[in-house]
Parts: structure tokens; sequence; C-alpha cells
């Protein structure tokens, strides 16, 4: 009898085989999901690093010919304000206004508008930056799908 009892309670202080293997399973797909989550969101931010990068870049290269172009008027109107004889002379020669467009992408540009002037004194500048700016010269084409697993 006392063989008896002891079988017993030995049954039910025992949690078998199985509830460890489910608990490890499970422990297993988590860490799996959450391996391909990090997966995902990696790709996802290593691709939008990647077009801001190309942004960035294309806009710098716009900037450098912006500048380039900026220097090239200034040497322009130098040699304007030199052989000019006159105020009106140099503003019929320069005009009042320039703008200046440089491509960044299929849909914007950099535009860079500048205002004439003319020097009364030594040292003044031959022009001013009236606007510098990222302009959108076309349409975003949004797609119409979203990429779902199925």
């Amino acid at each position: 009898m006392n063989e008896n009892k002891s079988k017993k309670s030995g049954l039910s202080f025992s949690s078998g085989i199985g509830s460890s293997s489910i608990l490890v399973i499970f422990v297993i797909l988590c860490l799996v999901s959450f391996a391909t989550l990090s997966i995902v969101s990696a790709n996802a931010d290593y691709k939008l690093s990647k077009k801001v990068l190309d942004r960035t870049t294309a806009y710098y290269e716009a900037e450098g010919q912006a500048q380039a172009a900026l220097a090239a008027l200034d040497a322009e109107l130098s040699a304007l304000y030199e052989s000019s004889s006159s105020e009106t002379a140099y503003f019929k020669a320069a005009g009042e206004e320039k703008t200046f467009s440089f491509p960044l992408s299929n849909i914007q540009t950099l535009e860079v508008v500048v205002r004439i002037q003319y020097p009364k004194k030594t040292g003044d500048t031959f022009y001013s930056i009236s606007s510098w700016q990222t302009v959108v010269t076309g349409e975003l084409e949004y797609e119409g799908t979203l990429n779902v697993i199925q």
C-alpha cells in the first residue's frame, strides 16, 4: 500500500518531456521571427540611406555647379563694369536679374536667382542672391500596389 502511494505522488510532480520541448520550439520560433524582422528592417534602412546618399550627392554637385556659374558671372560683371561708361549702360549690358537652374534629379532642380547690382564704391558686390532653392519640376509617380507576401 505504501508503494502505491509513492507511485502516485511521483507521477503528480513530474512535468514530462513534452512541455520543455514545446517551450524550446516556441523560443526558437520567436528568435527566428525577430531575426527575420531585423533583416527586413536593416534592408529597408540600407535602401533609404542609399537614396539619401544619392540625393545629397546630387545636391552638392548642383551646388558646386552653381558656385562655378556665380564665379563666372562675377568675372563677367566685373569686365562689364570696367568697360561700361555709366550705370545705365552697365544694366543694359548685364540685365536686372539672372536665373540659373541645375538638375538634381529628373523631377527636381536647384534654382538660383541673382539680382544684378551696380557697385557704388570699390569692394561692393556685383550681384546679390535673391533665391537659392530646390524646385520640383515634374510630377511624382506613386506605385499603386503594395508588396504583400502571398
